[in-house]
């Protein structure tokens, strides 16, 4: 991707325009987070309900501080250690943030994504790039650029090609807004890693009431789901899954894994199996592409495999949860 590229999409970012853009986590759907009109182009695209904020992205500590009413010094701890990263940070908002972006809050989430390419448009561009994901809202989120013509196709001016996403599943959200830091959203930048930094953390595990302003994004009940009608199971209940695959009729499901399917799985109809390696980073960037995948081939069922109930997981578990029902 060329500068005169990035010069491009600023320019169609300052006309008030959406620009597709890619981050470590998943690619964004990017306008002007200080033009109104432009973000509510970001709600239009998507089909998403106004009471579900925007993160804003910026290039830097010192973008972020324009635009954060206040700037506590946890917020500098963190923003040295990792950012950019997959980290979000809630703060007071100043006025040039739209409201339309923060869901009329006070406050808004800034974060530096840790991707060349976008950090270059940040530094062009010189404002907050309001950017949720890049794809149709409740659906799986985006990790590739195809992904999103797969979504947006049409509705969007512009997309930058960044390659594919490196970590793959939205980033950490962490409000300093309150008397503890509480994360809103779990993702990559887990839980100890923050308190290593700065003390105890909250975690803050309740479901949002769509019809109200959210805190944060990605606290719906059903979020990230593929098109398919998903299920979720645990490995101790394969009798159980088996049962439910004989008398379900129909078209036989897809199943994904976390490691090795069981033998047995191997053996009866189903219209494909995908073994994610058990390791937390590994699926956290392949899991939204398999359901894609998934998607693609209109598979009608998916049953996926619940990672262990351990902090290491707690991200993808997070994701996995909010894009199934439990198996009847």
């Amino acid at each position: 991707m060329s500068m005169r590229e990035v010069i491009q999409a600023s320019a169609i970012l300052r006309g008030g325009g959406l620009v597709a853009f890619p981050t470590e986590t998943v690619y964004g759907l990017g306008a002007d987070a200080t033009n109104p009109d432009a973000v509510a182009k970001i709600f239009a695209a998507k089909g998403r309900p106004g009471t579900n904020p925007l993160i804003c992205h910026v290039a830097d500590e010192a973008m972020a501080r324009r635009y954060a009413a206040t700037w506590p010094d946890v917020a500098t701890k963190l923003a040295q250690k990792f950012w950019p990263g997959p980290l979000t940070l809630v703060l007071p908002r100043t006025d040039d943030i739209a409201g339309e972006a923060t869901a009329g809050l006070a406050t808004v989430g800034l974060r530096a994504p840790d991707h060349p390419l976008t950090l270059q448009l940040l530094r062009v561009f010189d404002r907050p790039l309001a950017g949720p994901s890049a794809n149709r809202s409740n659906h799986v989120s985006p990790t590739t650029a195809d992904h999103v013509r797969e979504d947006l196709n049409g509705a969007v001016d512009m997309i930058l090609d960044g390659g594919a996403c490196t970590v793959g599943i939205e980033s950490t959200v962490l409000d300093l807004t309150g008397d503890r830091p509480t994360i809103l959203r779990p993702g990559s930048v887990a839980r100890e890693q923050i308190e290593a930094e700065i003390g105890p953390v909250a975690v803050d595990e309740s479901h949002h009431d769509p019809a109200l302003p959210a805190t944060s994004p990605g606290r719906q009940p059903k979020h990230y789901a593929p098109r398919a009608a998903a299920y979720r199971f645990d490995r101790q209940r394969i009798a159980a899954v088996l049962e439910f695959i004989v008398h379900q009729g129909g078209d036989p499901p897809a199943m994904i894994f976390i490691g090795n399917a069981p033998a047995q799985m191997h053996i009866i109809p189903l219209n494909g199996i995908a073994e994610i390696r058990s390791d937390p980073a590994d699926c956290a960037r392949t899991l939204y592409a398999v359901l894609r995948r998934l998607d693609r081939a209109n598979v009608k069922t998916i049953l996926i495999e619940l990672p262990p109930d351990e902090p290491q997981w707690l991200a993808v578990r997070d994701r996995i949860l909010r894009a199934t029902q439990d198996l009847p």
